[in-house]
């Protein structure tokens, strides 16, 4: 049996339920809504577990706030010896405009707090990230840390459903591709 850790990355409570940082959550609601499953809260995250042709796919929300983000990834990775080859960080990307959506597997962090508290607590970067385009603020304009926590616009939220649907597809996909690759690798 294959373990798959899939991460939404995202900032607990309501205040920023809908905000750009919180696309991460988004994502993996929808995503545990179609595998039909729900998330409970276990200390410090919250996690979904679903089986898929034998093989398990975690779907967790930490549920400290972004920059500790780390902690519940290591903890899942540790508890199902999940490699970080095996590990999906969903996340907001200021660096790409609004919807464009791309997979990246290891990498720097450009300042995204989330991501580098997770390669300090997973100690690497050959995770694989869903970089999930959220657009930067104009110049002169707000500062980044402040735009991501802004809600999304009236325009945004009408392209969301159909964005989020082409995030978990990408997800699916990576999740196949990957149980081929390492069931091909297993038998070599």
């Amino acid at each position: 049996m294959i373990h798959f850790l899939i991460v939404g990355l995202g900032n607990p409570g309501d205040k920023y339920k809908n905000t750009r940082h919180n696309i991460g959550f988004m994502v993996l609601d929808v995503l545990a809504n179609q595998f039909g499953v729900s998330f409970k809260d276990v200390k410090k995250y919250a996690e979904a577990t679903h089986t898929w042709d034998g093989d398990k796919i975690h779907l967790v929300k930490p549920l400290e706030f972004m920059n500790l983000s780390g902690k519940a990834t290591q903890t899942l990775s540790n508890l199902y010896k999940i490699p970080p080859s095996q590990i999906l960080v969903v996340q907001d990307e200021v660096d790409l405009p609004f919807g464009k959506i791309k997979n990246k597997i290891g990498g720097g962090t450009a300042g995204h707090n989330g991501l580098k508290d997770i390669v300090a607590k997973l100690g690497s970067q050959d995770f694989h990230r869903l970089r999930f385009g959220v657009g930067k603020p104009e110049k002169g304009g707000m500062e980044v840390a402040d735009f991501v926590l802004q809600n999304f616009n009236s325009e945004e939220r009408t392209l969301l459903p159909t964005l989020i649907g082409e995030s978990v597809s990408k997800i699916e996909d990576w999740v196949n591709t990957n149980r081929i690759l390492i069931q091909k690798e297993s038998k070599t």
